[in-house]
């Protein structure tokens, strides 16, 4: 598998971003919908990469720069043909290691509470991620909970 920075601009890239936000917005109500579009994806303070598994796009996901010493993950979702291969932990590996690289002291996420979420709650659990309060904009909303990590 080969993790790249990706400029949001492939056909396959659009389609997964699709796929991500047709699942948020057909498990959450609108307003706890927090995933990003490619235009909004496509911002200076977000470094985003995909994972590939030869051709085919296994995966996605971003680091949005909140200051210089906090960052956020964004937009983490594993192609539905690469599921349980060990895809999100490879590229989650990727993203703290770049994280620490440049100097966050703190990695902050927002993920659903319900149960279609608690895959991605394990697999951060798994890497030290806790609960917490909230950060940035967000508010409090029964749908989300908030994981941050101390680099």
């Amino acid at each position: 598998m080969e993790i790249r920075i990706d400029d949001l601009f492939g056909p396959e890239i659009a389609a997964l971003l699709n796929e991500h936000l047709e699942d948020m917005y057909a498990t959450s109500p609108p307003e706890s919908v927090h995933a990003l579009d490619l235009s909004k994806l496509r911002q200076p303070e977000i470094t985003f990469w995909t994972v590939w598994d030869n051709d085919q796009l296994a995966g996605c996901g971003a680091i949005k720069q909140l200051s210089q010493t906090h960052a956020e993950i964004k937009s983490m979702r594993v192609a539905n043909t690469h599921r349980r291969k060990g895809v999100a932990a490879k590229l989650l590996q990727h993203m703290l290691a770049f994280a620490k690289a440049n100097g966050y002291q703190k990695l902050s996420l927002e993920t659903g509470t319900m149960d279609f979420f608690a895959p991605a709650r394990q697999l951060y659990s798994r890497f030290g991620f806790q609960e917490g309060d909230k950060f940035a904009d967000y508010r409090i909303d029964p749908n989300s909970m908030f994981m941050h990590k101390i680099l």
